[in-house]
């Protein structure tokens, strides 16, 4: 069978968002890699970044909430172009800052672009994914992670040289600011919301819930893998520390790989059973976590739950652009709740280890995948 013809301004379109998504990926990377040498630079404790890292979180979920209703009003091709260039001047505040305040208001602006261009650029490409008739999404997902990778290796590099913090901003400033006007010019224009009966907000209010609470499940776990994965391998199983850090490798490149095939895969055999199956495989990892004794299989398992959790986000975002009405504002609704997830996981693990061993806490995020693939069905009712 001979594949359809996708127009060329929709392939233009697609290698914009394409471009987005890594940009977005490489300025948190710019931020997270120097975070010593800033924190150094402002004079603050591991205490008091710790409570000014809340303010980005804040201004993120501002962001999250304002970018959503203006996408579906302007178009989110516009939000996305302003959200990015805002993302690549504030990225310039926390080198800059010489003081505790001056970095929380460096943050607070910084979070503030990134929880706008994540709305702005994932209902962008909620909005290509439909063009294309096919899933496309995941691959978005996994140029972040590619973005991410790059920027922290750019880091990496430029500290190894000696670079100034701030020089190096600058640069990734530049470049950024260059990248967002080639990616946005070829993205696709504004699309005006759909409208459906007086029933459809009541019926849509009650799946954006559900989809925003999976989507709180699925990036808490990733949360926790994140934060814990590594301490989690040294402390259970008496690893040196560079076996430990190994956990979070396998978790995160699996992620990635995951997230590049998931659109195939989706394809092949629909939305639903991608979430379904991926937090099954998901749930078998962590166990296969809690349970092993021994460093390769641990690894192993870490690996299976970066697999398993990489197709089902892009999957609820789709769901979620996909309903009636606004869809920026859908998604907005959707994202909020899946970040909190994000923030919340990690803590609630530490909450945690002070009744439990760290490894028995982790039954937190296999009752959140399995509670996921019963309610996995929900993403295949976009439009109820």
């Amino acid at each position: 069978m001979t594949a359809p013809v996708v127009a060329p301004d929709l392939r233009a379109a697609r290698a914009g968002v394409f471009g987005i998504f890594g940009l977005n990926g490489f300025m948190l990377a710019m931020w997270v890699v120097h975070i010593p040498v800033i924190s150094e630079r402002a004079d603050v404790s591991k205490a008091t970044l710790g409570m000014l890292l809340l303010f980005l979180a804040g201004g993120a979920l501002i962001g999250m909430q304002l970018s959503g209703p203006l996408a579906d009003r302007f178009g989110s091709r516009t939000i996305v172009g302003v959200a990015a260039v805002t993302l690549c001047a504030t990225v310039l505040g926390p080198g800059f800052a010489t003081n505790a305040v001056a970095l929380g208001a460096a943050l607070v602006a910084f979070g503030f672009a990134n929880g706008a261009l994540d709305v702005s650029m994932n209902a962008q490409a909620v909005h290509v994914e439909q063009r294309y008739g096919r899933p496309i999404l995941s691959a978005f997902h996994a140029l972040f992670s590619c973005g991410g990778l790059a920027g922290s290796l750019c880091g990496a590099a430029t500290l190894a040289l000696g670079w100034d913090v701030r020089a190096t901003l600058l640069v990734a400033a530049t470049v950024g600011f260059a990248v967002t006007a080639g990616c946005t010019s070829r993205m696709l224009g504004h699309v005006p919301e759909r409208h459906t009966d007086t029933a459809a907000p009541t019926r849509g209010s009650r799946m954006i819930l559900v989809l925003g609470l999976i989507a709180f499940a699925l990036l808490m776990s990733e949360g926790v893998a994140t934060d814990w994965s590594t301490l989690q391998v040294k402390e259970h199983l008496g690893t040196s520390d560079a076996t430990a850090a190994l956990a979070f490798g396998a978790f995160s490149v699996m992620m990635t790989v995951g997230r590049f095939g998931a659109d195939r895969v989706s394809a092949a055999i629909g939305p639903m059973r991608v979430v379904r199956y991926g937090t099954l495989i998901a749930a078998v990892g962590i166990t296969m976590v809690m349970l092993s004794v021994w460093p390769a299989l641990t690894l192993a398992g870490w690996a299976l739950f970066g697999l398993g959790l990489s197709g089902g986000v892009p999957q609820i975002f789709t769901a979620a652009g996909n309903l009636s009405g606004s869809p920026g504002t859908n998604m907005s609704r959707v994202f909020t709740m899946g970040y909190l997830g994000l923030l919340a996981g990690p803590a609630i693990i530490g909450w945690l280890t002070k009744l439990v061993p760290l490894t028995s806490a982790l039954v937190v995020p296999l009752v959140a995948v399995l509670l996921t693939a019963i309610f996995a069905r929900v993403v295949e009712q976009p439009n109820a």
